[in-house]
């Protein structure tokens, strides 16, 4: 049985709110259960990880709960996010602009060599 899951968030748009609960929600959840949970964002979804920008979202309209607190919720629950390196160039951004949930930038080779080499993981994409 597998103890790992990563969860690779490289299609997800942050302008679809509602594209943006169920990751972090499952990241949650699997965190919950025990379970080692590494979140990685990079592409448009790397925006999530700047400062400011998860707090304005929200994954219903009229909800009170943000897109950053489902993001507070996973890392308190053991959840681990990621920052791809390519979006620092991407976004202008410094390791100075992500929230502090985010517990560091990672490669592209990185990502592979979890996803490749790690038998105990099963990866989710959004």
């Amino acid at each position: 049985m597998a103890s790992k899951l990563i969860i690779l968030m490289v299609n997800t748009d942050p302008r679809n709110g509602e594209e943006l609960g169920a990751p972090f929600f499952q990241a949650t959840v699997a965190a919950a259960m025990d379970y080692a949970v590494d979140v990685v964002c990079t592409a448009t979804a790397g925006r999530l990880m700047k400062k400011g920008v998860a707090e304005s979202l929200v994954v219903k309209e009229g909800s009170p709960k943000t897109v950053y607190d489902f993001i507070k919720d996973a890392h308190e629950a053991g959840a681990k996010f990621w920052f791809c390196s390519p979006n620092l160039d991407l976004f202008d951004m410094t390791q100075d602009d992500l929230i502090p949930e985010c517990s560091g930038i990672v490669g592209g080779a990185k990502v592979i060599e979890d996803i490749m080499e790690d038998d105990d993981a099963k990866v989710l994409t959004y």
